[in-house]
Formats: C-alpha cells, sequence, structure tokens
C-alpha cells in the first residue's frame, strides 16, 4: 500500500502542494473482476494504484490482449489530462484494488499550478509510449508488419523530442534560485505553449490514425500579427538546430480564417523539416504574396533539394528521404490541416536551391 506523497510522481512536491493534492484525490475500492473503466468511456480522469493489481486490455485484431498489469504507485489514464477524447483501452481490478482518482479538471489545475509536475507527467507519458511501441512492435512481428509501425514510432518520437526538450529547459529555469521573475515567467509560458503543442501533436496522430475528418474552428483573424507572434517563437527553435531564420517581406494586415493552434502545426513542421536538413546550419526564408483571394506562405531552405525518387509521393504517409529520422507523417498531418481550412499545400525544388513549400489560405 503506497501513500500520496510516496507516488514517484509526486515525491518532489512541496508540503503545501502535497496537502493541496490530498484534497483532490478520491479514494475508490474495486474487487475483481470489476471494471474501472472501459474503452470508450469518457476520459474524466487518471488513477494511481494505491494497492491491488489493475490490468490494461485492448481489443487487437479482434480479441481482447492485456497490454500491462499494474502495482501499487503506478499511475494510468493518464492521456485524459493532456486530451479530452474517450478512452483508448479498458481498465480492470485484477484482485481486491485501492486507487486514487484525480478528476481531470482538478488535475489540469494543480498542473498550471505546479510545472514541475507538469514535467514529470510528461516524462511519464512519454516513457509510457515507448514501452506501449515495444508492445505493439512485438504484435507487428508477428503480423509482419513491423516496418511500417516502427517507422510509426519513431515518427512520433522525433516529433516528440523538441517541446520536451524545451521544456526540460524552461523547467531548469524555474528551478534556479537565481532567476529573475521576468524569466520565471517566460519559462512557465513556454512550458504552457509546449504542453499544449504536444496536446495537438497527440490528437493530430490519433486523427490521422483513426482516418476521421474533424470540423475545425475556425475565426477570421489578422495573419500578420499570427505570423509575426510565431515566427519569434520557430527561431529559438530553429537556432537548436543551427539554422537562422529570416523574414524576405512580411504577410500583409489581412484578414483570414484559420485555427491558430493547428496551423502552427504546419509552421512548425515545416520549418523543422527544413532544419533536418541542413545539418551543417543554413538559411530557411519566408515569404508571403496576395493576389486578393488567397495568400500564399512559402517557406525556403538552402538545403539539397527535393530528392526526385520522392518529389511525387512528399504528402503521402511514411514517405521520405535523406533524413535520420522522420517518415514523411508530418507532410500528411500539414496537407489533411491545410484541407481542413479549404486551402492547398504543393512543394517544388529548383537545380542550385534548396526546397520550397509553400501553401495557400483563402481570404476571410
Amino acid at each position: 500500500m503506497v501513500t500520496l506523497e510516496s507516488i514517484g510522481l509526486f515525491r518532489s512536491l512541496g508540503r503545501d502542494e502535497l496537502q493541496a493534492l490530498r484534497l483532490i484525490a478520491k479514494e475508490q475500492h474495486f474487487s475483481p473482476p470489476s471494471s474501472i473503466f472501459k474503452e470508450g468511456d469518457p476520459g474524466d480522469g487518471v488513477y494511481f494504484v494505491k494497492d491491488g493489481q489493475v490490468e490494461i486490455s485492448s481489443l487487437v485484431g479482434g480479441n481482447r490482449r492485456v497490454l500491462s498489469q499494474l502495482g501499487s504507485g503506478e499511475i494510468f489514464g493518464e492521456m485524459a489530462v493532456i486530451e479530452h477524447r474517450p478512452r483508448s483501452a479498458s481498465a480492470t481490478a485484477a484482485r481486491e484494488t485501492d486507487v486514487y482518482f484525480l478528476p481531470r479538471g482538478e488535475m489540469l489545475s494543480f498542473i498550471q499550478r505546479s510545472p514541475g509536475l507538469a514535467f514529470g507527467l510528461l516524462q511519464y507519458i512519454s516513457h509510457r509510449l515507448r514501452d506501449f511501441d515495444q508492445v505493439y512492435l512485438r504484435e507487428v512481428v508477428q503480423a509482419e508488419r513491423l516496418a511500417v509501425v516502427g517507422n510509426f514510432a519513431r515518427s512520433i518520437v522525433h516529433d516528440l523530442k523538441n517541446p520536451l526538450s524545451i521544456i526540460s529547459l524552461s523547467a531548469q529555469m524555474l528551478d534556479r534560485p537565481d532567476a529573475r521573475p521576468e524569466a520565471r515567467t517566460q519559462a512557465a509560458v513556454r512550458i504552457r505553449r509546449q504542453t499544449e503543442r504536444i496536446n495537438d501533436m497527440v490528437s493530430d496522430i490519433l486523427i490521422f490514425t483513426e482516418g476521421k475528418r474533424i470540423d475545425v474552428d475556425i475565426q477570421p483573424a489578422n495573419y500578420h500579427t499570427y505570423v509575426m507572434e510565431l515566427v519569434a517563437e520557430l527561431r529559438g527553435e530553429a537556432e537548436l538546430k543551427n539554422a537562422r531564420i529570416q523574414l524576405q517581406n512580411e504577410p500583409t494586415s489581412i484578414l483570414i480564417r484559420f485555427n491558430p493552434r493547428r496551423l502552427s502545426r504546419v509552421f512548425h513542421n515545416l520549418v523543422h523539416n527544413a532544419a533536418d536538413m541542413m545539418p551543417g546550419g543554413g538559411v530557411i526564408t519566408l515569404r508571403f504574396r496576395s493576389d486578393g483571394k488567397e495568400i500564399v506562405t512559402e517557406i525556403e531552405d538552402t538545403g539539397p533539394g527535393i530528392a526526385p525518387e520522392i518529389a511525387d509521393k512528399l504528402f503521402e504517409a511514411f514517405a521520405t528521404f535523406g533524413k535520420e529520422q522522420g517518415t514523411g507523417l508530418g507532410l500528411s498531418i500539414c496537407k489533411k490541416i491545410i484541407e481542413d481550412h479549404r486551402g492547398r499545400i504543393w512543394a517544388q525544388s529548383a537545380p542550385g536551391r534548396g526546397a520550397v513549400f509553400a501553401f495557400a489560405l483563402p481570404l476571410a
């Protein structure tokens, strides 16, 4: 039997934070083979095993398979914290079991007040994804689909690497006793933004794999203001890969209909792809033009250009060339996001020049 403060995720919390945690935690008891939650149930919170054993299972190929068995101190249902979607697996009490339940709303509020806990939870989710990947890799070997799922798993880890690195650096800044209040505020903002970004990544990947079309919440907004704020964020990330971002011109101050968070995924993917193709460093140029009906955004790099072998497959899932990591899934997601905005996306390359990726969005 474990207490809240002895659970690994909470060991670094202070006395006041632990007291606040105890107030929101609810103890529940389950006898075998009681269901704690089922696939498709609302993701209403996260659980910690106080005592007993919990089996996590899912339907695989029409058969129910046990994915993991969890004991005292372990966490489950954690994806409900970062995405408000139905449960993707079932949890069952394997023997007499007591759990701590933390409702999603209260847990989110607690995380917002405790950046250290947010970082710890993201680390735990990253480790769980890696373990989960290994389980499915074994399934794929049996089904002779190892290459496809292996590439997909590497793509997920590759996409998570950048925001996790930024969260790690920001958390270190928050822990420094000599950090200025302004620096602490900026670090907290970066953690929140990168947490939202990981949430968007997970949602996009789930939507992509499920093959479902979603209604995008798009509203009229000033494209110039949006781009200039986003470029400041992109520059810091590009510098981590020895790349420099420059603006050939600024977008006109014009209204277009878009979803800022989803469209930022397109910018992040295209800029990171460009930086990956310039391992020795280089320049990424952004330019904009409008013809009165749509606004076109172009992103050009000084890399080797687009390989002929992949030129006609760029936006297909798992198409990639010349990169140590990545599967081309990012470009497939970019294409879906732009098309959900009623826009279009394309790429081109000329001898002696790098790659140019462009997308057009209709004016409001």
